[in-house]
């Protein structure tokens, strides 16, 4: 089972790089360190794994979380915050009077290197730390490591004013940095703030406010006008209007009323509704939405795996360089070793690569939560990249281009069985079946069904149901089950959806059943093929004809018919071979489950509270408009915009500066404004996503 801990202090997106290779070395097979959201999730040893952690990072502070919403140590941010403020204050104060009696005064004796010492010392204390302890525990080459040993050696060539502007510019920059991490986690959170904080349980006829999680499958709760289901339930008394935007991104209220469910995370609106809980908090939507949206991030793009890794190699690599640069030209030249040291360091800050490793992830993360904001929930950032790939889009008919609402329209009989005869006998055979068609069947039938008759139930997968009512074998379903069973009939094309009806081994007519097509999906076809997809393609297990007239009406670019669950897995491989990108299937997510699967991305449409959904799919669209696709590849394709902007805006101007500090051009001010300011200006292009 695996563990969660919340890693308090994390602020160092390379510093999660380097524990989640630690713990992997150390035998965790499975050890996933997010420093979006400052959590590891591990499998094994959870004090093996708070040592390792602590050894290396031994600012970090780990806590083992014990239940969904627990926030940690919050509150401690604040007070760090500010004294981290009190801290800069001072330093900048003594820093200023140093600076007067240096160069306004033309004072330069032990007293005024004292100010700026203190002024060093006070404001960059827990930087000189970390470097000390993170060296000891081998993890050298850290930010801390660089902008150490770039600051002390700027006092030992007697650039202390510098050497103080530095670590002041350095530790100012890191301070709006975190408080720029802080607000666009603050920001994700907040899109997915939708747990209760309280839950009115109806216990001995009175009215007990308690906490969500206490909440058990069977209790009886009353949700007020104004309030937020706390659990998934049933309405058992009670009608209302709810507000769901907060699941599936839509802003126009649902009507809800007795026997129908209703969801953690919607807002009543209007009525008192009295609910029976279905499941407990953790099991709830609520609950499995935020730890999709938190986990998310662990799955990695393969842009943010390989950003990792190349930091890794290259600040080792520039360290190297710049060692190169202080001792080499002096040798060769004769020239004074002072000035290339000095160009040495400035390449050394100028080599810290947080730009990199903090914007990219924070930018796949913040595209993780907007695509959740509007009812989408994608399971990891490699799943953005992939959608934004996506060349060849494939629907499943019924339930996600269709409305899955079907009626029987007609009745047709054959060899003298009565109209009546056939709806009986098909409604008691499809008794068990939770399919549309199956329900119309019985909804069109109206009795009640007595289960005793039904003394034997077989469902066969892709053809319809086999059963046995009082000594009569019915079979209902495709034409394909006619053919299976060599049963005797005139009747295989039928323009619409159509069940058969086998009486006793002898063909008793058809039922056909109608299906409308999705106001919004001629919408969604259109702004796909406006995307530049280039192929849209319809998957069905329906026959030819409906297909055939649904591809017409909403302009698709072709269709597959009359497919069996693995026709369409072989379909879709097929299609993967063609496509010069990546395949995306949307489906129920319940009867597709193994080509949503297959596909390269597997989406799964009308999702809401489905379980085998949510398992199945890697995009989980949380109502049923097919609108929201192309809507989740803008979202995919905007973010890989960006993250590719401050790959290159970061690296063009760490470049550009390390030529200039090569050169001699460039001063220790410009060397933190290509780390700590480059850095700030990517986080701040990332949280555009948000907007």
């Amino acid at each position: 089972m695996p563990t969660k801990l919340k890693l308090e202090g994390l602020d160092c997106a390379s510093c999660a790089y380097e524990i989640e290779e630690a713990l992997k070395k150390e035998g965790f097979e499975f050890a996933l360190v997010n420093f979006t959201t400052k959590e590891a999730i591990i499998e094994g040893d959870v004090e093996k794994a708070k040592e390792i952690i602590k050894k290396v990072e031994p600012d970090v502070e780990v806590v083992e979380e014990h239940g969904i919403g627990s926030h940690g140590h919050g509150h401690e941010h604040g007070e760090i915050s500010r004294k981290t403020v009190y801290q800069i204050g001072v330093s900048l104060a003594l820093f200023a009077i140093g600076i007067v009696m240096r160069y306004y005064y033309g004072i330069d004796d032990a007293f005024v290197f004292g100010i700026f010492l203190a002024s060093y010392v006070i404001s960059g204390w827990r930087v000189l730390r970390s470097a000390v302890v993170n060296s000891l525990h081998g993890n050298v080459f850290d930010e801390n490591f660089l902008i150490t040993i770039a600051t002390i050696g700027a006092f030992l060539i007697r650039e202390y004013p510098e050497g103080v502007a530095v670590m002041l510019f350095y530790v100012v920059g890191e301070f709006f940095q975190d408080l720029a991490v802080d607000r666009s986690r603050r920001s994700i959170k907040a899109l997915l703030a939708l747990k209760a904080e309280y839950a009115n349980l109806l216990r001995d006829g009175d009215v007990v406010r308690v906490k969500p999680e206490e909440l058990k499958v069977g209790d009886v709760i009353i949700i007020k006008p104004g309030e937020r289901v706390p659990v998934d339930g049933v309405i058992i008394e009670g009608e209302s209007t709810v507000d769901t935007s907060a699941l599936t991104g839509e802003s126009v209220p649902r009507t809800v009323k007795e026997g129908e469910e209703i969801l953690s995370g919607m807002v009543n609106l209007s009525g008192v509704l009295k609910v029976q809980v279905t499941k407990e908090l953790s099991e709830s939507t609520i609950s499995r939405i935020l730890e999709l949206v938190e986990n998310a991030s662990a799955r990695k793009a393969k842009t943010e795996k390989f950003i990792t890794r190349f930091a890794h190699y290259y600040t080792p690599a520039v360290v190297g360089i710049s060692a190169l640069i202080a001792i080499v030209p002096p040798l060769l030249t004769g020239d004074p070793f002072t000035p290339w040291i000095y160009r040495a360091l400035v390449i050394l800050v100028i080599s810290c690569p947080c730009a990199l490793v903090l914007s990219i992830p924070l930018g796949y993360f913040g595209g993780i939560g907007r695509a959740a904001r509007e009812g989408i929930l994608v399971k990891g950032s490699n799943y953005l990249d992939a959608l934004k790939e996506a060349t060849v889009v494939a629907f499943d008919k019924t339930g996600t281009l269709t409305k899955g609402v079907f009626k029987v329209t007609k009745i047709e009989t054959r060899n003298g069985f009565s109209e009546e005869e056939i709806i009986k006998f098909a409604a008691l055979a499809e008794a068990h079946s939770n399919h549309p068609i199956a329900k119309a069947i019985r909804e069109a039938y109206g009795e009640e069904i007595n289960e005793a008759e039904i003394v034997e139930y077989e469902e066969i997968a892709g053809h319809g149901v086999r059963a046995k009512i009082d000594g009569v074998e019915v079979m209902v379903g495709n034409d394909r089950l006619l053919h299976r069973f060599n049963i005797e009939h005139d009747t295989c094309r039928v323009k619409g959806t159509v069940a058969h009806v086998v009486i006793n081994g002898k063909y008793a007519g058809y039922i056909i059943i109608s299906d409308e097509i999705k106001e919004d999906a001629p919408v969604a076809v259109k702004e796909l093929k406006r995307l530049g997809i280039k192929k849209v393609v319809m998957v069905t297990g329906d026959n030819k004809d409906v297909a055939a007239e649904i591809a017409r009406h909403l302009n698709l670019d072709g269709f597959y018919a009359e497919l069996l669950p693995e026709d369409k897995v072989k379909v879709i491989e097929e299609l993967e071979k063609e496509a010069d990108g990546k395949v995306v299937f949307v489906g129920d997510g319940i009867n597709d489950a193994p080509v949503l699967a297959r596909a390269d991305v597997g989406v799964a449409m009308g999702a809401l509270g489905s379980d085998a959904a949510i398992e199945t799919a890697d995009v989980v669209i949380m109502d049923d408009k097919p609108s929201k696709l192309p809507r989740g590849i803008r979202i995919a394709r905007k973010t890989q915009r960006i993250v590719w902007q401050n790959i290159i805006f970061a690296l063009a101007v760490k470049l550009s500066f390390i030529g200039l500090g090569i050169l001699g051009e460039a001063t220790m001010w410009e060397a933190v404004f290509a780390d700590v300011g480059v850095a700030l200006i990517a986080v701040f292009n990332a949280m555009r996503i948000l907007r």
